[in-house]
């Protein structure tokens, strides 16, 4: 699977999708990268005259590259119209503030997968390469019964 066809299968669409590439993805890990235009809906008050990235959206990007596309690299051709995607945990520790304009890299390591529960180790970093959040998430992937 390629990393245009992971891409092709998100369940999401603007403005909710949080993944512009994935620059690497295999069995273990995948990274991909975002980036925050200034014209998204949030900024207009999260905060006045100083925009940041709300955490909630920080941990969405991290989700929606670190375990979602990782999740759907993993289950191959079984990923289909019937796979439901569900989040079930996350602990995360933000670090630095997310402005608009930045670029992020997401970096996910699998801990595990199996039975449908995926949990990943996250790290996101701005451009100048430092660590702006981290943590570990889980969701499950299965299909409608």
């Amino acid at each position: 699977m390629t990393v245009q066809d992971i891409i092709i299968r998100l369940p999401y669409s603007k403005p909710f999708l949080f993944v512009d590439e994935l620059l690497d993805v295999n069995e273990n890990s995948i990274t991909g990268t975002y980036t925050f235009k200034e014209d998204l809906d949030f900024y207009k008050g999260h905060f006045k005259g100083n925009p940041v990235t709300p955490g909630v959206i920080l941990t969405e990007t991290m989700a929606q590259i670190g375990m979602v596309c990782l999740g759907i690299y993993l289950l191959g051709d079984a990923f289909n119209k019937d796979t439901v995607i569900a989040f079930t945990s996350a602990d995360m520790q933000f670090l630095k503030p997310v402005y608009p304009n930045e670029k992020v890299t997401v970096t996910a390591q699998k801990s595990f997968f199996r039975f449908g529960k995926l949990k990943c180790d996250v790290i996101m970093k701005n451009q100048a390469g430092k660590e702006v959040c981290k943590g570990i998430l889980s969701g499950m992937i299965t299909n409608k019964l």
